[in-house]
């Protein structure tokens, strides 16, 4: 502790600190992001909103597929109406050709990587054979409506057409193409799409996507977005009207995007009734029941049904077929419009799909209109099979199978949660608001994660969210620099695609909520982004922009360290410096050094000199002895007095208050060691115990971005200073979070070389039921609905 000095026309702290801290550490990270965002336009604002101009394109598609269930394979025709709303005159039109990520001269297996080990895994070594599956589009045929030939080119998971005529602003072009292609293995060859074999009843189930040559987006800021598809950067597609009919063996149930317009002609009397009464439900209705379902897979329909369906304003198209699909519904009110939440799941998903999926899709739409914009589509399906996630509109595919005996364990109940909860809200980004995820995954799947976090919150209190919560992006974000990219990084390129795109963003996007702006401002924001953008596509600057405009906070820091640079959270308090005010009153003052003198620690030459030197020669010889000797500095005297008396008849009465009132300060010293600049949460301890949380902008960093002070004054005293207390910031080093400095623990697991497998808590408690009960069914989780 030292003593604040205050003189007589300079009382109080100075106006200007008392250190100069007017260095940027030689970089400037509260430049403004002008230099790296596009020029607003016509099209898009400074603001972020669509501009007076803004425009895209339509495709509107008639698809015809068949499934052939005994060779796995599809054939297909479509027709596309495409219409030019953009100001500019085309020549050619760009188609995406997906499914040619499986052809045996795909660029993906060409650069795919891997090491062969000494022990290999069938599953390892197919993914190696890979390219002996041959699963790219066979293109029959590209004709203009009429029946003339089309010229077209194929690159790889792309086609150009080469128009006979351009295409100009307003005009609209219809063509058609013919295909078909093998289906994949999807527990050989992991894609977004497949079929699983079920080989105890001899059956397939079908989760078919990227099934039909789709239009690529022309786009404002970009033209085509042509850029191949490698597998990990997803897609960006166009809006429009689609009907589509699926022919399927005649006991298959199939589940698609959008409407089922012929139920007459596919469903009995009894699934049609119950889907009617499922719209007005309490709980999820079984449209098709596991007796049902059992007996199909029995069965072997010899003839085909065709069901037809129709969506409108869709980016895209998904379906599922199986002959092993129970089918629940439940009807919901969304903003005043019905949706329908419906799942689709064989046996081997139960009881977990029964009990939960539907009511996690209800949830879903509810939780992510609150946040975002309300649901529009008049259905949204959760589908269980071999795809563990993939989204489409209206329509998801997501893993999460218990054990054969029905038992799971709590990480498998609350995971196909999640993965239910992510997919459906998927609807949102980018079904709807539709960014270009081949360029930006983080658009799609940092912004959901970011709604998925709060909507697992509002499932259950104290979810056990495996993203959003700043603490558990630590361990990546403390990573060497080597081993990650900036969020800006396009998709095929980024090293590890769930931390970076997931992971990341949604911890940002909750730390700005919860620390950097609030609430209640952030929420408004990032509805408005919402409403901005709904049916749209918007670019990384649209929400950048949209952002800061809604809210009235300046974010460019923000973006800037989380989004553009790969810096981490490391704020260290590097020393405390105590200051009381010197009262100038000797009584007081003088009894402060009495009791500093009395606390001072004895050196250990002068304790042993206590025992070891009996005398010393002014104890010898008095003589040697003056007023020094018996001189007591602590003493208060007369003339201590007078002098006191004086020197307060110069001062104001505020100003004697001021010297009197008691006051700490504290001079913290705060160090910048992970180089993201972040807002300083500062938790100060009282002697008395009680605690006070101090939140301070991360614009305290903007005039040295490594190294500040800053200075704390309290009426009582604190005996500790901590950062972050309630991990808000993703720090990736809590032991120089506090002052005085603390033990962070840590621990190690000491493990047997063999391991046995565990039964999961539902199987051991089934295991210790009594003979009795489980002879009543009792004891055990059946695999029933």
């Amino acid at each position: 502790m030292k003593h604040l000095l205050l003189a007589a026309g300079a009382l109080g702290l100075a106006a200007t600190p008392l250190r100069a801290q007017t260095t940027n550490s030689g970089t400037d990270k509260f430049a403004q992001l002008e230099t790296l965002l596009p020029t607003p336009n016509e099209y898009r604002t400074a603001s972020g909103a669509p501009g007076h101009a803004y425009w895209q394109q339509r495709a509107d598609y008639n698809i015809r597929v068949k499934l052939d269930d005994e060779k796995q394979a599809i054939t297909g025709s479509e027709d596309i109406t495409y219409t030019n709303l953009s100001p500019d005159v085309l020549t050619y039109l760009w188609v995406q050709l997906d499914q040619n990520v499986l052809d045996k001269n795909s660029i993906t297996t060409a650069t795919q990587v891997a090491q062969v080990q000494e022990k290999m895994s069938f599953q390892a070594m197919d993914y190696l054979m890979k390219s002996d599956f041959d699963g790219g589009f066979k293109i029959e045929s590209v004709k203009m409506k009429g029946g003339k030939d089309l010229p077209h080119t194929i690159n790889h998971t792309m086609m150009r057409i080469d128009l006979p005529t351009p295409l100009r602003p307003k005009q609209s072009v219809t063509f058609s193409v013919a295909w078909h292609y093998n289906i994949n293995d999807q527990l050989k060859i992991s894609e977004r799409s497949g079929y699983e074999y079920f080989p105890e009843d001899k059956n397939y189930l079908y989760e078919i996507a990227q099934f039909y040559p789709r239009m690529a987006v022309y786009h404002d800021a970009k033209g085509w977005q042509q850029k191949q598809f490698l597998g990990q950067g997803e897609f960006t597609l166009p809006f429009g009207d689609y009907r589509v009919s699926i022919t399927a063996p005649a006991d298959h149930v199939v589940g698609a995007t959008g409407v089922l317009v012929n139920p007459d002609q596919v469903l009995s009397a009894a699934q049609r009734k119950r889907l009617v009464q499922a719209k007005t439900a309490t709980k999820p209705v079984l449209v098709v029941e596991q007796p049902e379902a059992v007996a199909a897979e029995r069965s072997r329909a010899k003839g085909t049904k065709t069901w037809t369906f129709a969506a409108e304003n869709v980016r895209d198209f998904a379906w599922c077929s199986s002959r092993k699909f129970i089918w629940d519904a439940l009807g919901i009110k969304q903003n005043g419009k019905d949706v329908l939440c419906m799942s689709y799941y064989p046996k081997e998903g139960n009881p977990l799909w029964g009990q939960y999926s539907t009511q996690v899709v209800a949830h879903t739409i509810k939780t992510y209109s609150k946040f975002t914009i309300p649901y529009e589509y008049p259905v949204a399906i959760s589908v269980h099979g071999p795809v563990g996630g993939m989204e489409y509109p209206m329509i998801c595919f997501n893993g999460g199978r218990p054990e054969k005996d029905g038992t799971y364990t709590a990480e498998r109940k609350y995971g196909m949660i999640s993965v239910i909860i992510h997919e459906v809200g998927h609807n949102f980004f980018p079904m709807i608001i539709n960014s270009d995820e081949r360029q930006w995954t983080w658009m799609d799947e940092g912004l959901n994660s970011f709604v998925q976090f709060l909507t697992e919150q509002e499932w259950q209190r104290d979810y056990p969210s495996r993203r959003g919560e700043p603490k558990n992006i630590v361990p990546y974000m403390s990573m060497d620099k080597n081993l990650q990219n900036s969020i800006m990084t396009n998709s095929e390129s980024v090293l590890q695609l769930g931390n970076n795109a997931y992971g990341k963003p949604a911890t940002a996007l909750n730390v700005l909520r919860e620390t950097v702006m609030g609430r209640q401002l952030f929420d408004y924001a990032f509805k408005e982004y919402a409403r901005r953008w709904a049916y749209k596509h918007p670019e990384p600057a649209d929400f950048f922009r949209t952002m800061e405009d809604a809210s009235g906070v300046d974010l460019d820091w923000f973006w800037r360290g989380w989004f553009y640079g790969t810096d981490h959270t490391d704020l260290s308090i590097e020393g405390v410096k105590w200051y009381t005010v010197d009262s100038k009153n000797p009584e007081i003052e003088n009894a402060r050094k009495r009791e500093m003198i009395n606390a001072a620690p004895k050196t250990i030459t002068q304790q042993r000199n206590l025992t070891d030197l009996q005398k010393t020669l002014v104890d010898d010889k008095p003589e040697l002895k003056d007023f020094y000797n018996t001189y007591d500095p602590t003493a208060t005297t007369d003339a201590d007095r007078a002098r006191y008396q004086k020197y307060i008849q110069t001062l104001s009465p505020e100003q004697q208050k001021r010297l009197n009132n008691g006051l700490q300060f504290y001079e913290v010293n705060l160090r910048n060691l992970g180089g993201l600049v972040m807002p300083v949460i500062v938790q100060m301890t009282y002697e008395d115990g009680k605690q006070e949380l101090v939140n301070i902008p991360a614009e305290i960093w903007r005039k040295n971005n490594e190294v500040v002070t800053k200075v704390f004054i309290t009426e009582k005293p604190v005996v500790a200073f901590s950062l972050d207390p309630y991990l808000q910031t993703a720090d990736t080093d809590l032991s120089n979070n506090s002052f005085p400095r603390k033990l962070a623990p840590s621990r190690f697991e000491l493990f047997q070389q063999q391991q046995q497998a565990v039964p999961n808590p539902m199987q051991m408690q089934s295991s210790a039921a009594t003979p009795e009960k489980k002879a009543n069914g009792t004891g055990s989780t059946s695999g029933t609905n």
